[in-house]
C-alpha cells in the first residue's frame, strides 16, 4: 500500500489509506505500507521533495515481492512538477515506477479537474507572507500561465497511470468520466471501478446529540440545528462566504479547521461580529473526536471553490448528515441521489440551501441513512480484495 501521507501525519488521503489498511488486514490480507518517514508505515522514504521516490519503491517491491502494489495517487504527494515552458517535462517523482514495476499495480485516483476548476486553482494565490520582488499580481500571472499550459499534461498523468495499472479505483462516476474510462460493471474490459470512499462512525454505540454537544460545549436547545464546516484552512475550501451568510433561524454554523501537513497555505479565518458562527479551534481531530463532532451536527456545509472529491462529505453521510455544497459536478452526483443540496457559491444561495434543507430535512435524512450502508468499510475492503485477486490472476 503506497501513500506518502499516513497517520499520525494529518491528511485526508493518509487517513483514508489507514482505515482501508485496517479493514483489509481484518479480512486476512497481508498489507505493508510505504509512506513518508513521519508516517507509521512498515516502510518509509517517500516525500513530495524526494526525486528518488520511484527508486525507493522499486527497491521495496523487489525485496518484498508482493502480489499487488496499490498506489493512492494524489500527484502532489509524490512531487508534482509543472514546467512553465515545456509541458512534456511535467510529471511526478513516481512516474518512472509505473514504467519499471513488474508487479500488477492498482491505482486509486484522488484528483481530477475540469479545465475550469484547474484554472480556478491557479487563482488561489496566497495573499500574505513572502511575495518576492515581483509581487502578488506578477506571481499570479506566472502561476496562471503555468497551470493553463499544463492542463493536458496534468490530466495525462492520471490517464497514463490508469493505462499502466491493472485496475483503477475512483470515488465517483464524475471522476471516472474525468479519466474517460468505462464504468460498465458488465464489461470485462473495464479497468476503472467506482468504489465509494469508505467511512463509518468511530464510536459505537452512537452518542446522542445531547451527549455529543456536551463534549464540545455546543448549543443544547431543543430543535436547534448545527451546520458543520470542517477541514483544512485553505482557500479552496471556500469558507470566505460563511461570514456573509444569513444563517436561518434555528441554525448555528460551527467551524473547525486545521493546517494541512504538506500545504504551506494557512488561511487566516476571522468570524468577528458573526453571532451565529462558533469557531471550535480544535485543529486536526482524532477519529473518536471527529465522530463526536459529526454526531453533534445536523448537516455539513461544503462551499468548495474546486474539488474532485470530499472525504468530509463521505464522513458526514456515514454519520447520517445531509449536505449543502457548491454546485460542482462531484457534489451534483450525490445531490441527485437525494443526499443533499447544491447551490451557487455565494452567501445568499447557501443560506437558501440551508432553508430548503430545513423544510425537507426528514426526506434527506432517510435518503442518507439508506445510502450510508454503501460506505461500510467491510464492503469497501471486500471490493478492493476482489480487485487485488483479479489483478494477480490476470498477471
Amino acid at each position: 500500500m503506497v501513500s506518502t501521507e499516513y497517520p499520525p501525519m494529518p491528511g485526508g488521503v493518509g487517513r483514508y489509506t489507514a482505515n482501508l489498511t485496517i479493514e483489509l488486514r481484518k479480512a486476512g490480507l497481508d498489507v505493508y505500507v510505504v509512506c513518508d518517514e513521519k508516517g507509521d508505515g512498515q516502510y518509509s522514504g517517500l516525500s513530495p521533495k524526494n526525486p528518488h521516490n520511484s527508486d525507493v519503491l522499486l527497491k521495496i517491491v523487489n525485496d518484498l515481492k508482493p502480489d499487488v502494489v496499490h498506489v493512492q495517487f494524489e500527484p502532489g504527494l509524490y512531487g508534482l512538477i509543472l514546467d512553465p515552458l515545456d509541458p512534456k517535462k511535467s510529471g511526478t517523482y513516481i512516474d518512472p515506477f509505473y514504467t519499471k514495476c513488474k508487479i500488477p499495480i492498482v491505482t486509486t485516483f484522488h484528483t481530477g479537474f475540469s479545465l475550469g476548476q484547474w484554472i480556478s486553482q491557479a487563482s488561489l494565490v496566497k495573499k500574505s507572507g513572502r511575495i518576492g520582488k515581483l509581487g502578488i499580481p506578477a506571481r499570479a500571472l506566472v502561476r496562471f500561465w503555468k497551470y493553463f499550459l499544463n492542463y493536458q499534461a496534468f490530466n495525462n498523468l492520471n490517464k497514463e497511470k490508469l493505462r499502466m495499472s491493472t485496475a483503477g479505483i475512483v470515488f465517483s462516476h464524475y471522476m471516472s468520466e474525468r479519466l474517460d474510462a468505462s464504468t460498465n460493471d458488465d464489461s470485462s474490459n473495464s479497468r476503472c471501478h467506482v468504489i465509494y470512499h469508505g467511512s463509518e462512525p468511530a464510536i459505537c454505540p452512537p452518542l446522542t446529540k445531547k451527549e455529543a454537544r456536551e463534549k464540545f460545549s455546543l448549543p443544547q436547545e431543543d430543535g436547534h440545528r448545527i451546520a458543520l464546516a470542517h477541514g483544512f484552512r485553505t482557500a479552496g475550501k471556500g469558507w470566505d462566504i460563511l461570514k456573509k451568510m444569513n444563517i436561518p433561524k434555528g441554525w448555528t454554523l460551527v467551524v473547525n479547521s486545521s493546517k494541512d501537513y504538506y500545504n504551506k497555505e494557512n488561511l487566516e479565518l476571522s468570524w468577528q461580529g458573526s453571532t451565529n458562527i462558533l469557531d471550535l479551534r480544535r485543529g486536526y481531530l482524532r477519529e473518536d473526536e471527529l465522530s463526536t463532532l459529526f454526531y453533534a451536527s445536523d448537516a455539513v456545509i461544503l462551499p468548495y471553490k474546486v474539488t474532485a472529491g470530499s472525504g468530509v462529505m463521505f464522513d458526514a453521510l456515514a454519520h447520517g448528515l445531509p449536505f449543502v455544497a457548491t454546485d460542482l459536478r462531484f457534489f451534483r452526483e450525490f445531490a441527485a441521489q437525494g443526499l443533499g443540496i447544491t447551490a451557487k457559491r455565494n452567501p445568499h444561495e447557501f443560506s437558501k440551501g440551508l432553508e430548503s434543507l430545513t423544510s425537507n430535512y426528514v426526506k434527506y435524512k432517510e435518503a442518507v441513512n439508506m445510502f450510508k450502508e454503501k460506505l461500510k468499510w467491510d464492503s469497501v475492503a471486500k471490493q478492493h480484495s476482489m480487485l487485488y485477486h483479479a489483478a494477480a490472476r490476470r498477471e
